[in-house]
């Protein structure tokens, strides 16, 4: 009885310190409630945004299978980061498939990934309606751990739990050399800028 006791204890003790460990981290993201509107409302995003010249945290996602892929995957290729809240939207499908376009046009060195929170399911059927073929549809539903490394994890609002629309290019050593935050939630980013910085 003692020993079952005891086990008990234990398991409550771990519990309880994985989660302050997991509440400590929560805390220790910036909070930025200024940066992106959704409508006329201000919403919170959870992290730092990236800054040109500094190198892009690696991150953790996973493909239309479910797989899991790292930022460390593209490494040597120029990367060009299109950030939308969800495919099922208007403004998130043009971007998607104006990035699609463009990549037709540019050297075989460069990789447009869109990342997102829909569920893999829902890219995969995106990505056939739309003929989507040079964009790779990543998705952050599982961990959220590329919205909290690159400060894009909306945490207030109608759109909580989902990214705001962002754009970072990186070099081929992984430095970003063009980012935008787009500040209206609704807004297309400045798809002439990040070509220009490809």
């Amino acid at each position: 009885m003692k020993l079952l006791t005891f086990a008990l204890l234990l398991l409550i003790n771990t519990t309880l310190n994985l989660s302050a460990h997991a509440n400590s981290f929560q805390e220790e993201l910036t909070e930025s409630p200024n940066l992106v509107k959704a409508g006329e409302k201000y919403v919170t995003l959870l992290g730092t945004q990236v800054a040109v010249g500094e190198t892009a945290p690696n991150f953790k996602v996973v493909d239309g299978n479910f797989t899991p892929v790292q930022l460390s995957s593209f490494s040597e290729d120029i990367v060009l980061i299109s950030v939308v809240p969800s495919l099922d939207t208007g403004v998130c499908s043009i971007q998607t498939k104006r990035f699609n376009e463009e990549v037709e046009n540019l050297p075989a060195n460069i990789t447009m990934l869109t990342i997102s929170n829909d569920l893999p399911f829902a890219q995969k059927r995106f990505v056939s309606d739309e003929d989507i073929s040079n964009v790779t549809n990543l998705s952050d539903f599982k961990t959220g751990n590329f919205g909290k490394e690159y400060g894009l994890e909306m945490i207030s609002g109608a759109l909580e739990g989902l990214h705001s629309r962002a754009v970072i290019v990186l070099d081929e050593d992984g430095t970003v050399i063009h980012s935008q935050q787009v500040p209206e939630i609704g807004d297309e980013p400045n798809y002439e800028a990040a070509l220009k910085a490809l």
